[in-house]
């Protein structure tokens, strides 16, 4: 993207997200106030809908669409753009970030405007899992189980997820699950699945070291077993997990079916129990801006 006159810019900023210690009205308006770009700044009411982002964005016609705020609200501006030709821009405001760190995207704010004022664009795949699309990564079972723990706890950061990790580590059984991939049916113990487009966690963690948002298929990552060793190195060291311990299919379209209820997550969003998830692969569903790819 390069800067040229007239190109419309719609800022769609979450006050409530993670980080909301940053005046991100006055940043960008400042960012841009010496520019050509036409800018237009909408900040979501506590009872906004995903209805009244797509009438603003009708409203505006603009080129591209920033998401200003965490991963919940990435996925929900995204899912207003799907198969359209506008945009998707980022500025990380949340708490883990995690698909901005996926995309090299700096949680600095005035790093993160340069790539939206001077960045290139690329299509990426998404999934559709339970009839709801996940950019980065959704999983079952322990990691779900922590992310609701989290979400409970004063505590946040790295340590408040240590925290809920071993508090999960404790009461999480593993699940007996049956999974169809390729017309295969695979029954498997496990005690996380996750459905992987991106390659890690907004922690860092790397879950997905083979992970891509723009090949033509999907990673399956079956956990067999979790230990407080491996809770570290989510955490802190950020190596991947051990492949003793780990199974790793890839493909375009996935059924999972459990016998009994597990935790399950969306994009960073905790969505309950559920005893069956279907996932299947869009292809080049979206049009995101990255940062320039310098030599």
């Amino acid at each position: 993207m390069t800067e040229k006159d007239g190109i419309k810019i719609l800022f769609i900023i979450n006050p409530g997200s993670g980080n909301n210690t940053v005046d991100w009205p006055q940043l960008i308006a400042g960012y841009f106030v010496s520019s050509n770009y036409i800018i237009e700044l909408f900040q979501l009411p506590q009872d906004y809908t995903e209805q009244a982002i797509t009438d603003k964005i009708m409203l505006f016609n603009p080129r591209q669409v920033v998401a200003v705020g965490g991963d919940g609200t990435i996925k929900l501006v995204a899912a207003c753009l799907m198969q359209k030709n506008i945009a998707l821009g980022i500025l990380p405001a949340g708490s883990a970030n995690g698909l901005a760190k996926e995309l090299g995207i700096s949680v600095v704010p005035e790093d993160a405007l340069a790539v939206i004022a001077k960045g290139v664009s690329k299509k990426i795949h998404v999934t559709n899992i339970n009839n709801e699309i996940c950019i980065h990564l959704s999983d079952i079972g322990f990691n779900a189980f922590v992310m609701k723990m989290f979400e409970m706890q004063e505590r946040r950061g790295m340590w408040g997820y240590l925290k809920a990790s071993i508090n999960v580590l404790w009461k999480n059984s593993r699940m007996e699950v049956e999974m169809h991939i390729d017309n295969k049916a695979i029954k498997i113990s496990a005690a996380m699945i996750v459905i992987a487009n991106g390659t890690k966690y907004g922690t860092g963690a790397v879950i997905n070291p083979i992970g891509k948002l723009d090949d033509d298929m999907f990673e399956v990552i079956a956990i067999k077993k979790i230990s407080i060793h491996e809770i570290f190195k989510m955490t802190f060291s950020h190596a991947p997990y051990d492949l003793n311990k780990t199974q790793v299919f890839q493909t375009d379209s996935l059924s999972i079916r459990s016998g009994k209820k597990v935790h399950f997550q969306v994009d960073g969003e905790y969505r309950g129990k559920v005893n069956e998830v279907k996932a299947i692969l869009i292809k080049d569903a979206l049009e995101i801006i990255i940062p320039p790819v310098t030599e």
